[in-house]
């Protein structure tokens, strides 16, 4: 409970902050309302009674009164919503969900991104911005409905003390939504990952990228159905579990309503035996009817404050992992302006989270600076694991990467990766202008359109850009009514993007032409490798090439092969081929491969 308050306490200094006076006339409409409707009671009760009395004047004043009272009641209603709305949407729209996505995208490692243990936390919070901000006025408006609650029955207990009872028997309905919501949040969380693959499933039948193959295969039925049995799945433990908190809601409001029938009676016999006057069963009636509203108002955002209970617990996950995440990253070290020595990989391993075999297992490599390293192995052989460790997007399970001498783990990640270039196989396909897609591969030149078209000419793709209709600010994806690109050409703004930056320490080249056709795979790897000597002169720098066309890293100074895990054989080309392990084995299947062009091939 203290963990939520805090959450509560820095969504209101938020609000204070960012709109002080729209905050303040919330606050000051929720006061006159708790006074409003005991207001009208004690109104309407002086009107009775003086009537009865002959009293005309007092009666007058008593009904100028109950109008002004209806009268501030209507404007409230109308009113606190418009101005609720209003703030959420201010705060919890922009700053909370910007900080949100600051820190899911801010994590050094990408583990909250891959493991479902994670994502399905991650996959909540992310759109919890509006839900957060709305509990908190919730929570808010329940305190103020429940201290109306409380003046409207301490005007009951002048009636009769025993009145003052349905007090605590109000927040009966409360308590018991509140049990009912912890059973809703339970089952949201477990079938969070059902949920998810009911979305990807109907993102595969309605993509225009997937949908060729869909309608070739034929099998729209069948995706249809899975998505069909995940979305059952997911869904029937919800609403089993919304059944089970609307029978805790009716036992709370039953509690409730056997208390007010059982007042109400008290309060008949009363003015039946002459203790009580016609104005007090008017009042207690009045009450009444606001009472129902109030409760039902207090167990409405009280529902509300514990539905954003299931926000909240996900949303401390995320701060608590993003300050040991920061906190995690210790006193560190710049990284360096030149590499002297290199990188060295000792007896390296990592295991991703719920999985059994080693995805690196004890990779022992030194790589001198200066130099171009290839990694070859078949598919799940720990390639892009291996490259990823050394961007520090994981840290090892047991062993250790060092920079010239310093463990990876005590570089400063900024600045570490502020010296990175990489071009990775799964490639961003960013649906912004032409110069953006380029320019953020280094923020701080990305108004630069000389930089961007020195990047894009670099990576060969100077036809591509030369093409577009409106130049740098061309709008790219059909979505957003931009142009749209083929895979090869995405890829090739990947590879622009990746050569934003000019003197790299480490320059990471991960399949960069797998989607291009062979003519423009070995221009760009004549310009990357040109690219690669000339860092190596400038920085030290190394360039890493991961690639299953061997036929493109014949000229690496050091040729790494990786299987299962396992650093296997490394050395050039000709000292492999010379070994004849098992780079020498597929590199004569592909070289066969490619060189047999009898008819039957």
């Amino acid at each position: 409970m203290k963990r939520y308050l805090s959450v509560w306490a820095h969504l209101l200094r938020l609000s204070w902050r960012l709109e002080p006076r729209l905050t303040s006339a919330i606050f000051a409409t929720l006061t006159l309302n708790v006074v409003a409707v005991a207001g009208v009671a004690v109104a309407l009760r002086a009107i009775v009674n003086n009537s009865l009395h002959g009293h005309l004047a007092a009666a007058v004043v008593g009904a100028v009164g109950a109008a002004m009272a209806y009268g501030l009641m209507s404007m409230i209603g109308g009113l606190l919503g418009n101005l609720r709305v209003l703030l959420v949407e201010r705060v919890g729209m922009t700053d909370l969900q910007e900080q949100i996505q600051l820190d899911i995208a801010t994590i050094d490692g990408l583990e909250h991104l891959e493991d479902s243990s994670y994502l399905d936390r991650v996959t909540v919070v992310g759109g919890a911005a509006w839900g957060l901000t709305d509990g908190l006025w919730a929570a808010i408006t329940t305190v103020f409905t429940l201290l109306q609650l409380a003046v409207s029955l301490l005007v009951l207990g002048q009636v009769s003390p025993w009145l003052v009872v349905l007090l605590a028997l109000a927040a009966a309905p409360v308590w018991f939504g509140h049990r009912g919501e912890t059973v809703v949040r339970a089952a949201e969380t477990s079938s969070s990952e059902q949920f998810r693959l009911q979305e990807h499933l109907f993102d595969l039948a309605t993509s225009a990228a997937e949908g060729k193959e869909v309608r070739v295969a034929g099998v729209g039925e069948q995706l249809a159905r899975l998505q069909a049995d995940a979305w059952r799945a997911a869904t029937g433990a919800r609403v089993r579990a919304r059944l089970w908190a609307a029978l805790w809601r009716f036992g709370g409001w039953c509690v409730f309503s056997a208390a007010f029938v059982g007042g109400l009676a008290l309060v008949t016999h009363q003015a039946q035996r002459g203790d009580g006057s016609i104005g007090d069963i008017v009042l207690m009636i009045t009450i009444a009817a606001s009472l129902r509203q109030s409760v039902q108002t207090a167990v409405s955002r009280a529902s509300d404050t514990a539905g954003a209970g299931r926000l909240i617990v996900p949303y401390l996950w995320l701060r608590d992992y993003a300050a040991g995440d920061r906190d995690g990253r210790g006193a560190a070290v710049t990284a360096p302006d030149r590499l002297t020595e290199g990188i060295e990989l000792d007896r390296v391993t990592y295991t991703y989270p719920g999985t059994l075999a080693p995805a690196l297992d004890e990779v022992s490599l030194r790589i001198p600076a200066g130099s171009v390293v290839a990694v070859v192995g078949e598919y799940g052989s720990g390639k892009t694991t291996l490259i990823k460790m050394l961007a520090k997007f994981y840290q090892p399970d047991a062993g250790t990467v060092r920079v010239d001498g310093t463990p990876l783990a005590e570089l400063d990640t900024d600045s570490w990766r502020a010296r990175l270039a990489c071009a990775f196989q799964d490639f961003g396909r960013f649906h912004v202008t032409a110069r953006e897609i380029v320019g953020l591969g280094d923020p701080a030149f990305l108004d630069d359109d000389e930089r961007v078209r020195s990047a894009v000419r670099t990576a060969e793709a100077h036809d591509i850009f030369d093409r577009m209709p409106d130049g740098l600010d061309t709008q790219l994806g059909r979505e957003l009514g931009g142009i749209q690109l083929s895979e090869g050409q995405w890829q090739r703004t990947a590879l622009a993007r990746a050569s934003m930056r000019r003197h790299p320490l480490l320059f990471i080249l991960d399949e960069p032409t797998a989607s291009l056709d062979a003519f423009s795979e070995h221009a760009i790897f004549q310009a990357h490798m040109s690219r690669a000597r000339a860092l190596a002169a400038e920085t030290g720098g190394i360039t890493v090439i991961v690639s299953h066309r061997f036929s493109t890293v014949t000229g690496a100074d050091l040729i790494v092969v990786m299987h299962r895990g396992k650093l296997t054989e490394a050395g050039s080309h000709q000292e492999l081929l010379a070994f004849g392990g098992r780079y020498a084995e597929l590199y004569a299947i592909q070289s066969n491969a490619y060189s047999d062009t009898s008819p039957e091939n």
